[in-house]
């Protein structure tokens, strides 16, 4: 997912006979997005093709919130036997819908006490250092989230450590080490308000999904 703020560009006078002079800024952003927007277009129309009715949206409902039920007690929860329950559970699974069933832990149980925001400035918009940034951020295991941005920075990270010793061996020994990186900017998380895995279905489902 990406974040994404309105990009305009100015246009040139019929009579100048001049091309629009595009900010740099701009431009970059506008690199930034076509990188991933096309792919993200592809995607979804690839899922357009699988209707999801009522019965989809509920199982993927029960399972989001608690992934250990049993193909039994899934069935039993929509309403299905068992059979048809695992062939659509099956389906989803092929469809690429569900893509992985995961334990949720308790950070704070587990000295994961601190938690930061990091907004990160690359030299260059090129593709081979948003490449090689990448593939940093995902050989680091502190980085919870990583999004491309359009705007000042270029990425925003999700950083999760025990403590600041932690946090300032992991800015200054390896983000700040990463070829491109050029600036680097952290906020602290004070309180977590709101945090959740489960994608509000019913908002995201078209019309005819509701039917």
């Amino acid at each position: 997912m990406m974040a994404l703020q309105l990009l305009e560009f100015p246009l040139a006078r019929e009579d100048s006979g001049k091309a629009p002079a595009f900010p740099a800024e701009d431009v970059a952003n506008f690199r930034k997005c076509s990188r991933y927007c096309c792919i993200t277009f592809f995607i979804q129309q690839d899922l357009l093709h699988m209707h999801l009715d009522t019965i989809d949206m509920r199982i993927l409902s029960e399972i989001q919130e608690d992934a250990s039920l049993t193909n039994a007690e899934l069935a039993a929860r929509v309403g299905l036997s068992a059979s048809p329950c695992l062939a659509r559970v099956r389906a989803l699974d092929a469809a690429g819908i569900i893509t992985r069933r995961v334990a949720l832990l308790d950070p704070m149980l587990l000295g994961a006490d601190v938690s930061v925001f990091i907004q990160v400035t690359l030299e260059k918009q090129t593709e081979a250092l948003l490449d090689v940034f990448e593939a940093a951020m995902a050989g680091f295991p502190e980085v919870m989230e990583c999004y491309l941005m359009t705007g000042d920075s270029d990425y925003l990270l999700r950083v999760v450590v025990r403590d600041t010793v932690a946090l300032q061996h992991f800015i200054v020994d390896r983000l700040s080490k990463t070829r491109g990186v050029a600036n680097i900017r952290s906020s602290f998380a004070l309180k977590q308000v709101k945090y959740k895995t489960a994608l509000p279905l019913e908002e995201l489902a078209s019309p005819r999904a509701r039917r």
